[in-house]
């Protein structure tokens, strides 16, 4: 019974992750750094890592990203691996501090952390495409956009994870 709980929660996840996804697509960006978004579908990867742990919140990452890009037509394409690697570090990232540093740092200070590895991931990725060293120019700006959308998402994930279940086998551990 657990493993089907735990199953319809991942699909429940990836779904409401899909959604926030193309929402903040259609979301305009008055912004003068480009590429820079508000990050709603990591209210889901850090509500993943709180209630189900580390593999079940990589598992909705992945399958997140995966479909979203297969929906949006983006599969393999720049965006697809900006959107990957930018991912991927951020969520590393949020893990490690949430799990080795849970006394320090709040959901919120974990989402900043998230954040702010994202953008440094996508900014890897695209120096690996581009090689051009000056893509490293974005980095102050894009750090001071994360910790306003860092402290927003960390926020609805405080309040909305106090009101969920956490998945026997999930949350503090890893099931």
């Amino acid at each position: 019974m657990r493993n089907t709980r735990k199953v319809v929660l991942i699909g429940l996840l990836v779904s409401l992750g899909l959604i926030l996804h193309f929402v903040e697509a259609m979301i305009p960006m008055p912004i003068l750094v480009p590429g820079a978004k508000l990050g709603l579908a990591n209210i889901v990867n850090l509500i993943a890592l709180v209630l189900i742990g580390f593999r079940g919140g990589l598992t909705i990452f992945f399958l997140r990203v995966l479909i979203g890009s297969l929906y949006a037509g983006t599969f393999l394409s720049i965006n697809f691996y900006l959107s990957l690697g930018g991912g991927l570090t951020g969520y590393l990232f949020m893990a490690l501090v949430y799990y080795l540093f849970q006394d320090k740092f709040s959901l919120i200070g974990v989402s900043i952390i998230g954040a702010v590895f994202h953008n440094l991931g996508q900014l890897l990725i695209a120096y690996f495409i581009i090689k051009n060293p000056g893509i490293f120019y974005y980095l102050p700006y894009l750090t001071l956009l994360a910790i306003p959308t860092g402290i927003g998402v960390g926020l609805i994930t405080y309040f909305t994870s106090r009101y969920l279940p956490v998945v026997e086998g999930g949350g503090a551990g890893d099931g």
